[in-house]
Formats: structure tokens, C-alpha cells, sequence
């Protein structure tokens, strides 16, 4: 007699593919109908959270899980009854059983906090369902590893499901990015190798200014691999900072260098003691966010090239070479592909870093997809604002932007432009775009043919326009030669006068 019957394979290979797929990609919902045939329950096939009813759980999970339970366990007692059984089904029982156990304890992970004393029923399960002949399985001499993983699955699902928002595809096919950055597209070959090796890839996250590229950062970063130690039913406290974001814009060329790697004393002026960088303190499971990388001078570029080559480098003023251990991530909203034709960023530094790229979608692009997505961010913006507030608050602020707004308001912002939007209505019941706040042109150009602009005004309206057409006080700042404070300063101003 088989291990596993004809009628019974269909639904576990269902099963085995639902157990590595990545949940935020339209397979997920194929192979959920595939495995409950008519008892499938019709759901979105985008698997996004609802801010008015925040669940992560599909119609289909407990349904499936209920019809796996018992299966598995005749599957057990008739494996303990063969002598032989197929290497597919070993693999097929093997691959179900880890899909049941994850089912079974995801409350518990979902709920412990520091100790994780329920690892004592799961390793008694796992050796209920590999008793026989457990050196014929892949994964039976393991528990630990695979329990770190099913943790490790379960906190990167929630960071993705419950930061990045929104229903459209863009924003679909952006959390099933983030889940690849960090298990791969092939989560078997994760489990087997490179849970290991996934530091060892940068991550560059590019796109609008505005649109969460530090959000999936801090996803990413906080859905690391920890071991776990089955004796102290523990997995490790952080021993450092387990994500620095340093945004580079904000810093001259000296301090980002003194910031990364470190320097020693006396190595520049005011320099009066030593000094660990980040890439030196950031722990083997934490990450350093290089946000606005595009900003970087080409002298840097080499120092971080041969931080990504080698993992090694120097501190300033110091000839010892220290090892940097964690992940690295960088954001920009440039075109590189523009500042390596322009001379302004290293070829050989984007190659090393484009092996996992992560695009951020803009407003735009998400509101054009589904139009849904503009209610349910503002909703998630009220409540980030007012919290308790948000029912009564949500319908005018809704309302007010309907009727004040065109309906294809392009949002050049994205989402902080929205969120400043948001707020604006909630405190002074109005918001002017900076698109409209450029209505006064015609009274602009009277009084500069009349010779009555001073050069701070001519300086505002003009860093106000660039800005209206960028969207990052950074990009603005570069191209009209200024520091990023006077941009915004500039815009600022231009915008206070121009609702005065």
C-alpha cells in the first residue's frame, strides 16, 4: 500500500506548494482553490491588510488546516506500518507536516515575546510525525533550525502585511519584493543554505521620494535569521543596534565617513577621541540603512565598494582593518543610471549593489490601479494622527479632499505629501498643493518685469518650483546648487507667503 493515496495527493501537493510559496503573490489563492476545490472560499488575490478590519488571516487558512490535521495523522500511523516508502512521498509527508506545525503553533509565535517555552510541544510533535526511520527526512534532526525559521516566516509576514499598505498590484507586487529580499524566490533552498548567505547581499531600494523606501528598510532589516537555543527556549538579544538609518543627504562627506567606518583621535580637527563607525558596532544580525545613497561623493563610493567586496575596511586615521558583519541596505530616489552616465556614481559600485533591487511605487501609480487605495491610506493616516479620533475624523477629511481636490491629483509628494495633507485638513480644515500654491504666478512675473522682487523672493519661488516638479528637497538642493536646509527654508517661506 502507497504512503499517500491518489485521492489524497492532489490536496497535499496543494499543501506543499502553499507551505513554500510566497504568500503575497496571486500563486498563494491558486493553490489554496487547488488543495479545498468547491469548498474554496472566493478571496481577493492580493493579500493586503484592511485598515478598518486589520486581519491577516485568508477565509481559506482555517479551512485548510482543518482538513489537514486529520489526514496527517492516518499518514502517520500508516508510515509506522510500511518498510518502504517513495522517496516523492517522503518528501511530499515531509514538506505537509512542516505546513501543519506551522499552522498549529502560529498563534504562539505570534504571542511569545522572550521565552519560548512552547518549543517543548513542538519538538514532541515534530518527533511524533518523523518517529519512523527520521534519518530518511531532510529536516527530522533539525527542529530548532526549522522552528527559527517558522519564526522567522511569521515576523516577516506581519512587518510586510502590516506596514506596507494598500490593495493595488504595484503595491502587491512590492511586498512580494520585500518577502523575496529576504527568504529568495526559492524559500526551500533558504531553509537549506542561505539563511546563511542572505547578508551577504545588499539590498538597494529605489524610487519617488515619499513612498516607504525606509519602511520596507526596516522590514527587511527586522525579519532577520536568529538561531535558536533550545536549552535556554530563548533566541538572541540584539547586542548592538540591530538597524541604523543614516541619511546621507543630511551629512557633509566628512562626518558620513566618520559616521560609517569610524575614525581615530587626533585624525582630523575635532577629533578628540576614537570613535567606532556604525559598520563596526552593527551586530551580525542587524543592518545599516544608507538612506539617499545618490547623494554619496565618489571618494566614499570606493570605501563602500570594498565594504560589499571584501566585508573589510578602516576607520580614519587608522590602518587596522575591521570586518563589518551585518546587512547592508541603500535607498535613493536618483536615476543612477543617469549619475553613472554623468560621472556622478561608481558602475562598479551599482553592480555590486543591483543584485537585489526593490522599486517603490509612486501614489500615482497606485491610485491609477485601484482607486480604493486613496481612502484606505488616508483612513491608516487619521488613525496614526488621532487614533481614538479616527471614526469621527476620517469622513471629513475624506470629504474635504473630494470636494477641494481634483479627482487626478497626481500627489508629486506621494505618501508624505498625503500625510501633510491629512493633517493640514485635520488642523486648519484645508491644504493648498504646492502646485496650487504657485496660483500668484501671474502677480510674480508682474513684479519681476517690474524690477520689485527681492533676490530672497526670486530664490523662493524658484527652489519652490523645482521642488513642485522633484519632490525631494534633496534632488532640489542638487539641482539648483544649494544645501538641503536653504531649499526648504527657500520653500517654506514661499509657501507661507503664498497663503498669506
Amino acid at each position: 500500500m502507497a504512503l499517500i493515496l491518489a485521492q489524497e495527493r492532489r490536496f497535499l501537493s496543494a499543501i506543499s506548494k502553499l507551505a513554500y510559496c510566497n504568500p503575497f503573490l496571486p500563486e498563494r489563492t491558486e493553490y489554496e482553490q487547488a488543495a479545498l476545490g468547491r469548498d474554496y472560499v472566493a478571496s481577493e488575490a492580493v493579500w493586503s491588510a484592511s485598515v478598518q478590519e486589520p486581519n491577516a488571516n485568508s477565509p481559506n487558512v482555517a479551512r485548510i488546516h482543518a482538513r489537514l490535521e486529520p489526514l496527517m495523522e492516518k499518514l502517520r500511523v500508516r508510515l509506522a506500518e510500511q518498510s518502504e516508502v517513495a522517496a516523492e512521498d517522503r518528501i511530499l509527508y515531509e514538506e505537509c507536516v512542516h505546513h501543519l506545525l506551522y499552522q498549529r503553533y502560529y498563534r504562539d509565535f505570534v504571542n511569545a515575546t522572550t521565552e519560548w517555552r512552547f518549543y517543548e510541544s513542538f519538538v514532541a510533535d515534530w518527533r511524533r510525525y518523523f518517529a519512523t526511520n527520521p534519518e530518511s527526512f531532510e529536516t527530522a534532526g533539525e527542529p530548532e533550525h526549522v522552528f527559527a525559521c517558522f519564526r522567522q516566516i511569521q515576523r516577516a509576514f506581519h512587518l510586510i502585511f502590516d506596514h506596507i499598505i494598500g490593495n493595488s498590484m504595484p503595491v502587491a507586487r512590492l511586498r512580494a519584493s520585500v518577502w523575496q529580499s529576504v527568504f529568495s524566490h526559492d524559500l526551500r533552498r533558504y531553509r537549506r543554505i542561505l539563511y546563511t548567505r542572505m547578508p551577504d547581499f545588499p539590498t538597494l531600494i529605489i524610487g519617488p521620494s515619499g513612498t516607504g523606501k525606509e519602511l520596507v528598510a526596516l522590514a527587511i532589516a527586522g525579519a532577520r535569521y536568529l538561531k535558536f537555543d533550545p536549552v535556554r527556549f530563548r533566541f538572541p538579544e540584539p547586542q548592538g543596534e540591530s538597524f541604523v538609518a543614516i541619511n546621507l543627504a543630511a551629512l557633509s562627506p566628512a562626518l558620513i565617513e566618520s559616521e560609517l567606518f569610524g575614525h581615530r583621535r587626533g585624525s582630523f580637527t575635532g577629533a578628540i577621541g576614537d570613535r567606532r563607525g556604525w559598520l563596526e558596532a552593527c551586530p551580525a544580525t542587524g543592518s545599516v540603512f544608507l538612506d539617499e545613497l545618490g547623494e554619496m561623493e565618489l571618494s566614499l563610493q570606493v570605501k563602500l565598494l570594498r565594504v560589499i567586496e571584501t566585508r573589510k575596511f578602516s576607520a580614519v586615521g587608522d590602518t587596522k582593518v575591521r570586518e563589518f558583519s551585518g546587512k547592508l541596505i541603500a535607498a535613493t530616489n536618483r536615476d543612477l543610471t543617469a549619475e553613472i552616465r554623468a560621472g556622478r556614481f561608481r558602475e562598479d559600485l551599482y553592480y555590486r549593489l543591483c543584485a537585489d533591487l526593490i522599486r517603490t511605487p509612486s501614489l500615482r501609480e497606485q491610485i491609477t490601479d485601484s482607486a480604493e487605495v486613496l481612502d484606505d491610506l488616508i483612513l491608516f493616516m487619521v488613525q496614526r494622527a488621532v487614533k481614538d479620533e479616527a471614526e469621527r475624523c476620517f469622513p471629513e477629511v475624506k470629504s474635504w479632499m473630494h470636494e477641494h481636490l481634483p479627482p487626478d491629483y497626481g500627489w508629486p509628494g506621494n505618501y508624505r505629501e498625503l500625510e501633510q495633507c491629512v493633517r493640514n485638513v485635520i488642523i486648519r480644515r484645508c491644504y493648498q498643493p504646492m502646485a496650487e500654491a504657485g496660483g500668484a504666478e501671474d502677480d510674480f512675473y508682474a513684479r519681476f518685469r517690474a524690477g520689485e522682487l527681492t533676490m530672497d523672493e526670486l530664490m523662493a519661488y524658484y527652489a519652490s518650483l523645482v521642488y513642485r516638479k522633484t519632490g525631494s528637497y534633496e534632488e532640489t538642493a542638487r539641482r539648483v546648487g544649494l544645501d538641503r536646509r536653504t531649499v526648504k527654508a527657500k520653500v517654506e517661506s514661499f509657501l507661507k507667503r503664498a497663503v498669506q
